[in-house]
């Protein structure tokens, strides 16, 4: 029953509602509510906040969820290391990846199902901060995000490509003729920006700081490829990763230009826990050497040409 309670209190705290975790935990409400106080009754400590609807956790209580979350992972990763000894490795992968990695995620995940075919993947958009978060909480197995750009804790890293930006603008748009735009010039243009929650917008924000520009957004998005629709329009250029672009084309009507001074490159790698035993799935995925054209195909090319409404190499 403890492992159970704790199951109870960790999907308590991940729904804020009593009934709906319960749902999740496919029991009654005063199922879940017993036990959880029952737990209370074990530890001698109030875990719950009481009022007529869920309002919180104690300070007691998010100390014990922090031990739940490390309890359940562990018995989790147990039946992963048994499971891989008796059949292969099995499980679900969970990876939270920025928004302007979600392209070549399948590039890590083709091989990785191709290599271990028991194990399904689930992939999620997050920000940075969630994703360390998750990691933390043992809600995700790994992440795709920056590793450079704000500082890290407690997770283990591995560079996968470099991120550089282009300045995607309609073609008909003043500056559509140009091989090269200064971020000064591009913090001229009308502008459709990720919200300021991203990573990727305060890693921009922060090129243009350093040459003195702050840009108004027209258009703020979560989305990227809301980013890159809106320039599909015709009104608004956006500051847009070259991976996004390799992947999914320059869309019809707009071109995409190099920017420079200065050339802004961040790092996007892997992180997982960094705590022993780790995951087994994080740990193979970690383990993965990606075969040699899909490394290539997430790396920066050599040079820069300026597209128009094809794909780039």
């Amino acid at each position: 029953m403890v492992l159970r309670q704790l199951e109870y209190l960790a999907a308590l705290a991940r729904e804020k509602h009593f009934g709906r975790a319960a749902e999740a935990c496919h029991v009654s409400q005063p199922t879940l509510s017993a036990a959880i106080r029952l737990l209370e009754d074990d530890l001698g400590a109030p875990i719950v906040e009481r009022g007529h609807r869920y309002v919180g956790l104690t300070p007691q209580g998010q100390v014990v969820l922090d031990h739940a979350h490390r309890v359940l992972a562990e018995i989790e990763n147990l039946r992963h290391e048994l499971d891989e000894i008796d059949k292969g490795l099995t499980g679900r992968l969970r990876i939270g990846a920025i928004p302007t990695a979600l392209p070549i995620v399948s590039q890590l995940t083709g091989p990785f199902l191709a290599r271990f075919p028991g194990v399904t993947v689930t992939v999620l958009s997050h920000s940075s901060q969630e994703i360390e978060r998750g990691i933390e909480d043992f809600e995700l197995d790994a992440g795709l995000t920056y590793l450079d750009a704000e500082p890290l804790s407690r997770v283990k890293t591995k560079p996968i490509c470099v991120e550089e930006y282009l300045f995607l603008t309609p073609a008909t748009g003043p500056l559509a003729g140009r091989r090269q735009v200064t971020w000064r010039e591009a913090a001229e243009a009308p502008l459709c920006l990720l919200t300021p929650d991203m990573q990727n917008r305060r890693i921009i924000d922060g090129v243009f700081r350093s040459v003195g520009a702050k840009p108004v957004p027209a258009v703020e998005t979560n989305s990227i490829f809301n980013l890159v629709s809106h320039v599909s329009a015709g009104q608004w250029s956006a500051i847009v990763p070259r991976q996004l672009l390799r992947f999914l084309g320059v869309p019809p009507g707009t071109r995409a230009i190099e920017l420079v001074e200065p050339v802004a490159q961040r790092t996007i790698g892997l992180v997982m826990s960094d705590r022993e035993p780790p995951s087994p799935l994080a740990r193979n995925l970690f383990a993965m050497q990606l075969p040699a054209d899909v490394a290539a195909l997430i790396q920066p090319p050599d040079r820069f040409e300026a597209y128009e409404g094809k794909a780039i190499r």
